[in-house]
């Protein structure tokens, strides 16, 4: 079938299988912050943005995406790099493997909620699993992110 998505600012048209998952479809297009996780919709790993709205790609089939926007980390680079500095001044930062996913739900949830707390914070991102922090750093980071406008802070401040 042929489909036509823009990805990052691209269009992108070309032929797909039926049954090809946008995760996949992604990854063979150079986004390779999209990262395969658990395969079943529960870690968040393969977050990206379907209309500047989160979706996990690795329960999406591509066909669905024919005609939308899908952004992924590489096109939210700027954005991404004011929030790495805040997780990394928390210590929020290890391995890294789930950052990609974490990150795309961070700078959604900016977009969508105004000055969340920490109960809806957490909810938002309940979907993030991180195996090597204790998700306190990144609480510490979001909250700092979130409330930087508000402060008047920004991350080279930090």
């Amino acid at each position: 079938m042929k489909i036509k998505i823009k990805v990052n600012d691209k269009v992108i048209s070309e032929e797909i299988a039926s049954d090809l998952l946008l995760i996949d479809f992604l990854r063979q297009h150079g986004c390779y912050s999209v990262k395969r996780g658990c395969e079943t919709s529960n870690c968040g790993l393969c977050t990206v943005w379907l209309d500047q709205k989160p979706v996990l790609s690795c329960s999406l089939l591509c066909a669905k995406c024919d005609g939308h926007e899908v952004t992924t980390l590489e096109g939210l680079k700027e954005e991404a790099s004011a929030f790495a500095h805040y997780m990394a001044n928390e210590g929020a930062e290890q391995c890294g493997f789930c950052s990609p996913g974490l990150i795309m739900n961070v700078l959604a949830m900016e977009k969508e909620l105004e000055a969340p707390g920490e109960d809806e914070i957490k909810a938002y991102l309940a979907g993030n699993l991180c195996r090597c922090t204790g998700y306190m750093g990144q609480m510490r980071a979001i909250t700092k992110y979130l409330n930087r406008k508000k402060e008047g802070t920004h991350e080279t401040d930090q």
